[in-house]
């Protein structure tokens, strides 16, 4: 996605309305996770989330992926609410979460036996994407044979296979080293550029959040609300120097200023 500034707006993909959630009967015992979030989700955008430890975001991850239900309030993707999972998601989680006893190519195919897909057109695919993460040559090695960021590189193609619209990314670099980090990071941007789809991507780090977003939504310490919605005014593609960028810079110190009282973000 090339810079759009003055382009014509996207139309919204996803909208979330007075969404709530609560964990346990209302009483002494219950757990207020998230408290009336409202936002809109440009279609083929690119949304950071970050905010303090336990504040929901996985949670909201998580109804938005249809994971789980939420207690008021909901989701509408494309024009419909969201009842349960849909096949115009994929989700990434932290861990890679791929299966030790299978090759890269045939954990990349996994959601196609899970969902059906016809395995010829889903190998060609799974192929496809394995180019576009940059992992050919290495369709036939194990999970153990490959580094923590390869490993990423295999679950964000395996996310992909289904040509969903949407994918959720729940803080999926945080295991790695800086160094494999910020690679994943122009990874990500990239494959998001090539891709076109719209992608949520939780995340504890403000750089990252910054550096990968359209948007930054900042969320307040349980129960998790929207604090403030930041745009990344920054052209792409972007490189490691735009961090040293005022732009830059100034949307890093006005989130960590929201959060100064409240501490790490970890």
């Amino acid at each position: 996605m090339a810079d759009t500034k003055g382009a014509r707006r996207a139309p919204d993909y996803i909208q979330i309305s007075k969404l709530s959630k609560r964990f346990g009967d209302a009483g002494p015992g219950s757990v207020l996770a998230l408290r009336d979030i409202d936002c809109k989700i440009e279609e083929g955008s690119f949304v950071s989330i970050v905010g303090p430890s336990g504040c929901g975001k996985s949670t909201l991850l998580r109804i938005v992926a249809g994971l789980m239900p939420a207690s008021a309030g909901g989701v509408v993707m494309d024009g419909q609410p969201i009842a349960g999972t849909r096949r115009d998601v994929g989700m990434v989680f932290q861990s890679s979460i791929l299966l030790p006893w299978r090759t890269i190519l045939d954990n990349v195919m996994l959601p196609a036996e899970v969902l059906g897909l016809d395995k010829q057109v889903a190998r060609q695919r799974a192929m496809e994407l394995l180019h576009l993460v940059r992992l050919e040559g290495f369709e036939h090695k194990l999970p153990r044979q490959l580094s923590g960021g390869m490993q990423q590189r295999a679950s964000i193609a395996r996310a992909l296979l289904h040509d969903p619209k949407v994918l959720l990314m729940d803080e999926p670099f945080g295991a790695l080293d800086a160094m494999t980090r910020e690679q994943m990071n122009l990874e990500l941007q990239r494959i998001w550029m090539e891709s076109g789809k719209t992608v949520i991507l939780i995340t504890h780090s403000i750089p990252e959040a910054i550096f990968l977003g359209d948007v930054v939504y900042v969320m307040t310490p349980r129960p998790g609300a929207l604090r403030r919605v930041i745009k990344i005014d920054l052209p792409r593609p972007r490189q490691m120097q735009a961090m040293g960028s005022p732009v830059f810079n100034a949307a890093a110190d006005e989130i960590r200023a929201l959060f100064s009282h409240t501490g790490s973000f970890d």
